[in-house]
């Protein structure tokens, strides 16, 4: 008995040891967090080029620039982006939005998305890359391994229970290697 006693407070000391130390850890991550800034949001000045001075009429009146855009987009991201703010309110000349669209898509440009090499691809690589749901993509491997490799968009889009629209809307991220 009197060794589980003595057992029982080395295990509550390490205990209390331990919290203190997972509560340190956990505290000075989340300090680290709070007060250090992004290698995206460190005062970096913006690219010069057309659109800088729209951009900083127009943006900074409501956000911190240099976080405002550590979030790149291709053209239609910065379309969709631009259009929730002037539903919030943002107001500018035609000629400014038009201006602010091409400096964002020129200075923070959307990430290379990697092509779908639909004859290797596996059923997540359809998933993620086409947005399609797992029962397409299982349609496509299926019909893969009974008819053989896709030469075409076309041969794609005739897998049963495929959605066309979304495998056409992506199209460009696809690639037909034997």
């Amino acid at each position: 008995m009197r060794a589980f006693v003595i057992s029982s407070r080395v295990n509550s000391r390490n205990n209390h040891k331990l919290r203190f130390v997972l509560l340190g850890a956990a505290l000075a991550l989340f300090a680290g967090g709070k007060w250090v800034k992004s290698s995206a949001s460190q005062g970096r000045p913006l690219p010069d080029g057309p659109g800088k001075e729209e951009i900083q009429k127009l943006c900074a009146q409501c956000h911190e620039l240099d976080k405002s855009f550590s979030l790149h987009q291709d053209q239609a991201g910065w379309q969709r982006t631009i259009g929730k703010m002037m539903a919030f309110g943002m107001k500018g000349a035609e000629k400014e939005i038009s201006a602010v669209l091409e400096y964002l898509v020129k200075n923070y440009p959307a990430d290379d998305v990697p092509k779908i090499d639909v004859n290797k691809a596996m059923a997540i690589e359809f998933e993620s890359g086409l947005s399609l749901r797992r029962s397409q993509a299982a349609a496509i491997i299926r019909y893969r391994e009974k008819h053989g490799s896709f030469k075409s968009i076309k041969d794609l889009k005739k897998v049963p229970g495929v959605d066309a629209a979304k495998i056409e809307a992506k199209k460009d991220r696809l690639i037909f290697e034997k």
